[in-house]
């Protein structure tokens, strides 16, 4: 992958926290160059989308974390990761923690990542922030748990596939029966038997159709009347995103 990719321990409870990947695959080693993992007192993900800027979910509790870039191992010493404190952190001036809604925080680096292709970069914002149609694939990476049951974290990488689901059946009676509102600013996705995103994968990208439209909020790990729910990045939050980061509008 070139650098311009197009494309938690945190719970997944009331509102449900990500935990974990259930039912997934590991990834080729460095295949997902953009991926940050985000290890302090709980673990969550995001993605690098500026040499010194990560994205991830407002409901991280992130202090004193460590962002590691270049990691395929949550644990074992790999050459080709960066590590970086957090110098500051801006979370969307409207996140509602009932609601879920503008679930984002952008995390600025203590220093600037080297890019490299193959193993280190950026995953580009979308130049245009459409909806995702329902039935549409998707996949989603962590280092979450793999069992709901053990809530052991994955040491390596791993990726889910997940199908976007259309907001009235996610917010119907054998669903989230609006409670939390399923609005057009989210995308839900994860079909029966598909995999899913759950504790310590929080803030990780939605890619979908090699685009990023997505990051991940809340869910019930691996439960098909609660799937994987990800902000989807609209205009109000791409425009705040550049204008926080500073790039062009």
């Amino acid at each position: 992958m070139g650098a311009d990719i197009v494309l938690d321990v945190n719970y997944r409870r009331s509102p449900h926290r990500l935990e974990e990947i259930i039912r997934g695959h590991n990834v080729k080693p460095h295949s997902r160059p953009f991926m940050a993992l985000l290890q302090g007192q709980t673990r969550c993900a995001g993605a690098l989308i500026k040499d010194n800027w990560v994205l991830t979910a407002a409901h991280c509790n992130l202090k004193k974390a460590q962002v590691i870039l270049g990691a395929h191992s949550a644990t074992k010493k790999e050459s080709q990761k960066q590590i970086f404190s957090i110098k500051n952190n801006i979370v969307y001036p409207c996140y509602d923690k009932q609601s879920n809604e503008g679930d984002l925080q952008l995390l600025q680096l203590n220093g600037s990542a080297q890019i490299k292709d193959k193993t280190i970069s950026i995953l580009r914002l979308p130049k245009e922030a459409g909806d995702v149609k329902p039935n549409t694939k998707c996949h989603v990476a962590g280092w979450g748990s793999t069992d709901k049951k053990q809530r052991k974290l994955s040491d390596t990488l791993i990726e889910a596939n997940v199908t976007v689901i259309d907001r009235k059946i996610c917010n119907d009676a054998g669903h989230y029966n609006f409670h939390p509102v399923i609005g057009n600013n989210m995308i839900c996705a994860g079909l029966k038997d598909e995999g899913d995103s759950c504790k310590g994968d929080s803030g990780s990208p939605l890619i979908c159709g090699n685009v990023f439209k997505g990051v991940t909020s809340f869910g019930d790990c691996g439960n098909p009347r609660k799937p994987g729910i990800y902000t989807l990045l609209t205009t109000k939050y791409l425009n705040w995103i550049k204008k926080s980061i500073g790039v062009d509008m």
